[in-house]
């Protein structure tokens, strides 16, 4: 049972139905749509400046697109219906004729016409219960010449054949056309393969059903969108015989794949020819030819655990490979595509098992690649050449098992020269041990190539190693993983007090530390935040202000101390509205505007300068305590969308959600 919620103009329409199928779900649904204009009229959408039609569902009927063009809304006679002249709609059910006759009312005229002259109007004329697949003239019309001159050449024997494979001696509907299903044509028995779609499209051998359910007195037609024939080779074969598979038949050979392709299944390759092959670096198809992990890696992302005919795609839907992964399988236009892409030169090769796609373009799947083309192959290209210049080719192109921290390409700012320095900074993006995003936890520490631990920090909506957070689902290479962060590490150098010292911004504020006596808090071992003010900030102090403040250590103190949040927040671990307990006073409130941090209002001014023992952010002001009664949504300046407060997964006494 499936409740159909629809929304029709402006009122809520609640329609129950009995989904018996995918296929008649959607004919309910293009009923639903068309019976404003009558009884029995199905709303159709055919592809502008084509003569593409389907049925429609939900999605499609509010995109008003199929393979990513527009369509246009056509008004029909649902299946067995006809028009009456002068009323409204399609009130008369089609007269029940023998399938010779419903093949000239439904658009099989051709059907019609070769089924005369091979001599088998007789037979559909006369008793019994058949089920006709009877080709669309259309899709007469659309045979090669050659093709279909064999056939009527020879009409006692191969177009009788040809006919009589589109024929089943039993009536089947819709209904009873089953994903998966096969039954035996009455051409010696030969099957045909049905394969029903859970977006409600119904195939016979990949080829379309445009009409089902043209009921006759003795039998069914379904009208198809191609002529069908039959098949008697596994997709192996194919494959075998083949010389534009050669390479890929040498491949699956070396990778042990030959016998799942012979078994019993439904699957669906996406078959490299040879010139997809080479068009791959000769380097990197040989490290991939002799490494029988990858080799079987690649192949088996070229292959769907299912059956997927080309007619049964209507928009982009990701799809489970062998290999584990999912490829996104789309169209556009009259092409098929993956990943986006329209690479497939030749569709619907059918096999008593599968079908083959062929591909003109290698797919490397993420699992049989080095770091560096894991690097190559996403948004970090400045990152990639950094890596290279630095001299890390080896570190990325071997079987060393490493996790690079790739920074996007907007993270990087001024000079990108390759100095000493730049070469030890690239050289610490890189830990000595291939990791999982999804296992690091708060508090661990990871050693990169360079010796440096880098500590990491987990956070209610973020997860960052030092001052750099993740910004991507991980890509685990054949030996290497890589993390996709949104800065460049800036690795701790010194306590908090000596990135202050180091910092001539800082020197009114050190002198400050000082006099409060607070030098060694800022020295020893811990984990603090500090918003630290700048010279700027106490400049904007008046002189009696200032002179009053320095001269009373207490009150100093207490300034500093408001200043300082137990436990470390770096800016990637900010939320909309984040509280931090200070050493001093109720609370700080965080907030983040136009990729900005607040706290208590005053705008961050550089943030994440790291330390050993805490992390700096450089305020231009004094923070001082927000009024009792503001609403939190001035926290952060303007206003701003509420969401969860950050909060480290480790430490949640250290950082109160709001």
């Amino acid at each position: 049972m499936k409740v159909c919620v629809l929304v029709l103009g402006l009122s809520l329409v609640l329609t129950v139905c009995v989904a018996r199928s995918p296929y008649q779900a959607v004919l309910q649904h293009s009923r639903i749509r068309g019976r404003q204009q009558g009884p029995n009229v199905c709303a159709m959408q055919q592809i502008k400046g084509g003569d593409k039609k389907y049925f429609t569902n939900c999605k499609q009927w509010y995109h008003r697109k199929i393979c990513g063009k527009p369509t246009v809304i056509t008004y029909e006679c649902c299946p067995g219906y006809e028009k009456i002249p002068g009323e409204k709609g399609c009130p008369a059910a089609l007269p029940l004729v023998n399938i010779y006759n419903t093949l000239g009312a439904v658009g099989a005229s051709t059907t019609q016409m070769y089924s005369e002259r091979a001599q088998l109007k007789e037979e559909i004329e006369g008793p019994g219960s058949f089920t006709f697949f009877a080709p669309s003239n259309e899709a007469w019309a659309s045979l090669p010449t050659e093709i279909l001159d064999a056939l009527v050449s020879n009409v006692n024997i191969e177009l009788l054949n040809a006919l009589h494979y589109h024929m089943v001696n039993r009536r089947l509907t819709s209904e009873e056309l089953k994903h998966g299903s096969s039954f035996a044509s009455m051409y010696q028995d030969f099957p045909v393969h049905i394969h029903h779609y859970s977006n409600g499209i119904v195939t016979v051998n990949c080829a379309r059903l445009i009409k089902p359910d043209q009921h006759a007195t003795n039998g069914i037609v379904h009208v198809v969108d191609r002529v069908i024939t039959a098949i008697s080779n596994n997709v192996h074969t194919l494959i075998d015989i083949d010389d534009d598979l050669e390479t890929l038949r040498t491949a699956m050979a070396a990778a042990g794949l030959t016998t799942i392709l012979e078994n019993e299944g439904q699957y669906t390759i996406f078959a490299p020819t040879n010139e997809a092959f080479e068009k791959i670096p000769q380097e990197t198809l040989n490290r991939i030819l002799g490494d029988p992990v990858a080799l079987k890696d690649l192949l088996n992302y070229h292959i769907l655990k299912h059956m997927q005919c080309a007619e049964s795609i209507v928009s982009g839907t990701p799809m489970e490979t062998l290999q584990g992964t999912v490829l996104e399988v789309g169209c556009d236009g009259d092409q098929m595509t993956l990943n986006g892409k329209a690479i497939i030169t030749k569709k619907d090769q059918l096999g008593t098992n599968g079908v083959i796609h062929y591909i003109n373009e290698l797919l490397i799947p993420d699992s049989a690649k080095v770091l560096l083309e894991l690097a190559e192959g996403s948004s970090v290209a400045t990152a990639t050449k950094l890596f290279v210049q630095a001299g890390l080719t080896p570190h990325l192109t071997g079987s060393e098992a490493l996790t690079m921290l790739a920074p996007l390409d907007d993270a990087f700012k001024g000079s990108l020269t390759m100095t000493a320095d730049m070469r030890k900074l690239m050289t610490n993006h890189i830990l000595k041990e291939q990791l999982s995003s999804k296992s690091l936890y708060h508090g661990q520490e990871l050693e990169t190539l360079g010796g440096l631990k880098l500590r990491v920090f987990v956070y209610r909506n973020n997860l960052c190693i030092e001052n750099a957070c993740i910004a991507a689902h991980d890509k685990t290479g054949r030996y290497a993983t890589m993390f996709t962060v949104d800065k460049v590490l800036t690795p701790p150098m010194g306590t908090v007090m000596d990135v202050l010292k180091a910092d001539s911004r800082f020197s009114l504020l050190v002198g400050a530390i000082q006099a409060a006596g607070m030098t060694e808090l800022l020295n020893q071992q811990g984990a603090l935040t500090f918003f630290a003010p700048t010279n700027d900030a106490f400049s904007a102090l008046s002189q009696p202000e200032l002179n009053k403040l320095m001269r009373n250590g207490q009150e100093l103190s207490g300034v500093l101390r408001y200043h300082l949040g137990e436990g470390m927040l770096v800016s990637g671990g900010v939320g909309s509205h984040t509280r931090v307990k200070p050493l001093q006073g109720e609370k700080l409130e965080l907030g983040v505007r136009n990729y900005t941090v607040y706290v208590n209002k005053v705008p961050v001014a550089d943030a994440d300068l790291m330390a050993t023992n805490g992390v700096v952010h450089a305020v231009n002001s004094i923070i001082k305590p927000l009024p009792p009664k503001v609403d939190r949504e001035q926290a952060d300046g303007p206003a701003a969308p509420l969401r969860s407060a950050a909060s480290p997964g480790a430490d949640s006494k250290s950082f109160r959600n709001g």
